[in-house]
C-alpha cells in the first residue's frame, strides 16, 4: 500500500506543475451574482473567456477578469518551455468555483420601532487553468 500512495502522490505533484491556480478572496459581491459570471467561462478557452469577460456588462466580470489574468500570469510562470500552448488556443479554465464568503450584518431601522437586518454578502473565487491533452488518433 505504500508503494502505491507514493505514485499516486507523485503524479499529483506532476500535476500540479502544469496546472495553474488563482483565488480571489472576499470579493465584496453576492456569490449568485458571480457564479452567473462563472459560468459563461467554465471549461472555455482562456483568450475567449478574457473577450467574454471584457465585454460582459456584469459587475462581477471586471473582478473575474483581473483573476484570470492572473491564473494566466501563473500559468506562464510555470509552464515558460510551453508558452505556444496559449498562444494556439490550448489552455482552458479548467474549473472556476465560487464559495461564500463571510456575511456583514448591517441593522436598517423599519416600521413601528423594529429593526431590519441587511446581510451583506462576500465570496471566494478560485480558477484552475489547465493545457487540453491531444486527441489520439485510431
Amino acid at each position: 500500500m505504500g508503494k502505491r500512495k507514493k505514485l499516486m502522490a507523485d503524479r499529483l505533484k506532476e500535476a500540479k506543475k502544469v496546472t495553474a491556480i488563482a483565488k480571489l478572496n472576499d470579493v465584496p459581491t453576492s456569490p449568485r451574482k458571480m457564479r452567473l459570471v462563472a459560468d459563461t467561462v467554465r471549461g472555455v478557452e482562456v483568450n475567449h473567456a478574457l473577450d467574454l469577460l471584457h465585454f460582459s456588462k456584469k459587475q462581477p466580470s471586471v473582478r473575474l477578469e483581473k483573476l484570470l489574468r492572473s491564473a494566466i500570469a501563473n500559468w506562464e510562470a510555470k509552464n515558460q518551455d510551453k508558452s505556444k500552448e496559449l498562444d494556439n488556443g490550448n489552455v482552458y479554465v479548467k474549473t472556476i468555483m465560487v464559495d461564500e464568503g463571510r456575511t456583514l450584518k448591517r441593522i436598517r431601522p423599519c416600521p413601528q420601532g423594529r429593526a431590519g437586518r441587511i446581510r451583506k454578502r462576500s465570496n471566494h473565487v478560485t480558477v484552475i487553468l489547465d493545457v487540453k491533452k491531444p486527441v489520439e488518433e485510431k
